[in-house]
């Protein structure tokens, strides 16, 4: 329960219509008070309270995280950043953008294309992700291939303390070249070192023409796949993305429940068809092709976006969800797509896996019951360790939580990660095992 004291002194400097009463949720990382800071000052305000009165303080964006990762299922206070938004600079002639971290993905591209620029990002439900949340958890799709992760875009940040205090890393224009790269001891970390304030990232130009084109293999041949993409990522040829959809996505997206492969381009008219012929002509001949251009291409991969769990929608059935994250040398995504099928069959779970084989981050979503996904997770875990990959588990209920590491064992170097987290946040207050090794 609320205690009365702890409503008092949050009232003595937050106004009462932004503070409310906690609610438990079936993915934890909730709070008793949930607090709505509109300002930087008062996000500093809350965290130099709950670190001298010795208050644990969770962190929330749009919510899209409430499953990744933390062992505790609620904290004294959940810092809500959902009313903390808004363009705070932009510059369409240097093309950088300095946002508020509440800001949704959705809105500030909105913004954007006004100017004919967007971030070059791809998150997962874009719609609801904040770009605060982006930036902590280092989120990135398909289109990494691209446009690289979250530690290409980000020129700047303003991070608030756990003891109240702020920081500026990098600055505001895109030649940052003094001292230390400060943005990646933030970037990933899962919000425990301090709290994302301001971002400024550098944008680019809303390409002229963009298509998408799926390859499809009938028989599942994966020799055939891997001979396929070595070719393409061989040549000259610069796609956006190179991701392989399992069957059942596949057939989630296009009808054709088959191995795809989704070839993204993105340049100017000429030279993205250009790049689509190249592609016909080196393309299996039992394949087949199917070309998406403009909007029918931006739709496929709206689609695709939200394909993964949502917060707000978990509770309404008895089946679990969970999804993971699994980095391998590119080409082994073929392989962790062959063992996520076998999953599919041996475990009786709907497995729906995609993969880059320009990149090798692949994401797996699995469903069914608990025990099932738990068995899945750990033997597709093992598997991946023999490869030399890893796996992060990015959404399972609270109570499976438990059960399973989220992050795999203890890497060599945590002990660094350990110095930095007491370093900054010695009284542990924010984010509390949340991050690696139940920092």
């Amino acid at each position: 329960m609320i205690t009365a004291e702890l409503l008092t002194e949050l009232q003595a400097f937050l106004p009462q219509e932004q503070i409310k009463e906690g609610e438990k949720h079936s993915l934890g990382n909730s709070g008793q008070v949930v607090v709505f800071p509109k300002s930087e000052e008062e996000i500093s305000r809350v965290l130099k309270y709950a670190n001298d009165n010795g208050k644990t303080v969770y962190v929330e964006g749009g919510g899209t995280k409430k499953g990744f990762g933390g062992l505790t299922e609620s904290a004294d206070i959940l810092l809500s950043l959902a009313e903390y938004k808004g363009i705070v600079e932009h510059v369409p002639g240097d093309m950088t953008l300095t946002v508020k971290a509440g800001t949704t993905f959705g809105e500030v591209q909105a913004y954007l294309s006004q100017y004919n620029q967007k971030i070059a990002l791809d998150p997962f439900l874009p719609g609801s992700s904040t770009i605060g949340g982006i930036i902590a958890s280092n989120e990135s799709g398909p289109k990494r291939l691209g446009y690289g992760s979250a530690r290409d875009t980000v020129i700047g940040l303003r991070i608030v303390y756990p003891d109240g205090k702020v920081i500026r890393a990098g600055g505001r224009v895109v030649k940052n070249v003094a001292g230390y790269d400060m943005n990646k001891l933030f970037i990933g970390s899962m919000g425990t070192l301090g709290v994302v304030s301001d971002v400024t990232l550098k944008l680019r130009p809303i390409p002229k023409y963009e298509s998408l084109i799926l390859v499809s293999f009938a028989d599942g041949n994966f020799d055939q796949i891997r001979s396929f993409a070595i070719k393409l990522l061989d040549s000259i040829m610069e796609p956006v993305s190179l991701e392989l959809l399992n069957p059942s996505l596949s057939e989630r997206l296009t009808g054709k429940k088959k191995y795809t492969l989704a070839i993204g381009f993105e340049d100017v008219e000429s030279s993205v068809l250009y790049q689509e012929e190249f592609v016909r002509n080196i393309k299996p001949n039992s394949s087949d092709v199917e070309i998406l251009s403009q909007e029918h291409a931006h739709q496929f991969w709206n689609q695709f976006y939200e394909l993964t769990p949502h917060p707000a929608l978990e509770g309404g059935n008895n089946e679990t969800q969970a999804v993971m994250k699994i980095g391998v040398i590119n080409l082994d995504v073929l392989n962790v797509l062959k063992e996520s099928q076998i999953l599919s069959d041996s475990h009786n779970l709907l497995v729906d896996a995609h993969g880059g084989l320009g990149h090798g981050l692949c994401q797996v979503k699995l469903k069914g019951a608990g025990e099932d996904v738990v068995s899945a997770i750990h033997q597709l875990r093992d598997t991946i360790t023999k490869l030399g990959g890893y796996v992060v588990v990015k959404h399972l209920p609270f109570a499976l939580r438990k059960e399973v590491s989220v992050w795999g064992d203890t890497p060599a170097h945590f002990f660094l990660l350990e110095g930095i987290k007491t370093k900054v946040d010695p009284n542990r207050i924010l984010n509390p095992k949340r991050f690696v090794g139940g920092i």
